[in-house]
């Protein structure tokens, strides 16, 4: 009888179906399971902008989720020089193509909700499709997990975050997708992260964007 102590934590599911998904379509957006190339480049639009300060102040950026380095490839096209880029992932095979593509970039092969696991402070974090996909956790699972990373995660940031999930203002949901309620999410930001955080849903794709900063804009 199969044991499930020995498949690890059920999350670890998300990221054997990304895996998966590199081996079958190799360093392309459906590598990273987004189904078209146009919408992947608005996605890092839209996750770029969680950044307040202009191009004369450097800052650093942590692309937490970053797979094979997609959204490091969009900062050298679209002229971001202030932006200090380093990537994340769970996935040792990720990794190995993103440094293998970028050889001088800092990378990090971390799980965050391992026991010992330390994030490298940052000024930015951004988690593009880390939290889009449920596969096969319930929500109650997701959601868990959910504010268990980005708990630990915004911790270490010096300045802002930006993450996407699904919405729930669409004609039809799919179960193994991530429909986060947004008064939800909210009292959660609010209560347990900052009260500092601004919802973007209008840039035409079925999911949100949230930037959750450490102070407001005024502050600057």
């Amino acid at each position: 009888m199969e044991n499930p102590l020995e498949k690890g934590p059920k999350y670890l599911e998300i990221v054997d179906h990304y895996e998966v998904c590199l081996e079958q379509h190799g360093d392309t957006h459906l590598g990273v399971d987004w189904p078209n190339e146009q919408d992947a480049q608005l996605r890092y639009k839209v996750m770029l902008e969680v950044i307040r300060e202009t191009k004369n102040n450097p800052v650093s950026l942590l692309d937490f989720g970053c797979g094979t380095s997609h959204l490091y490839a969009y900062l050298q096209e679209h002229n971001y020089p202030h932006v200090q880029y380093a990537g994340l992932d769970i996935s040792p095979k990720y990794i190995a193509v993103a440094q293998h593509k970028y050889p001088t970039i800092p990378y990090y092969c971390l799980d965050i909700m391992a026991a010992g696991s330390v994030l490298p402070a940052t000024d930015y974090v951004v988690m593009n499709g880390v939290f889009t996909e449920k596969r096969t956790l319930n929500f109650d699972e997701m959601w868990a997990y959910f504010q268990q990373v980005i708990t630990k995660v915004f911790a270490q940031v010096r300045l802002g975050l930006a993450f996407n999930v699904m919405s729930k203002q669409v004609d039809w949901e799919r179960e193994d997708l991530f429909h986060l309620p947004m008064d939800l999410l909210a009292t959660f930001l609010k209560k347990e992260v900052s009260r500092h955080f601004v919802f973007r849903h209008e840039y035409g794709l079925f999911e949100y964007t949230v930037y959750v900063y450490k102070s407001p804009a005024n502050n600057l």
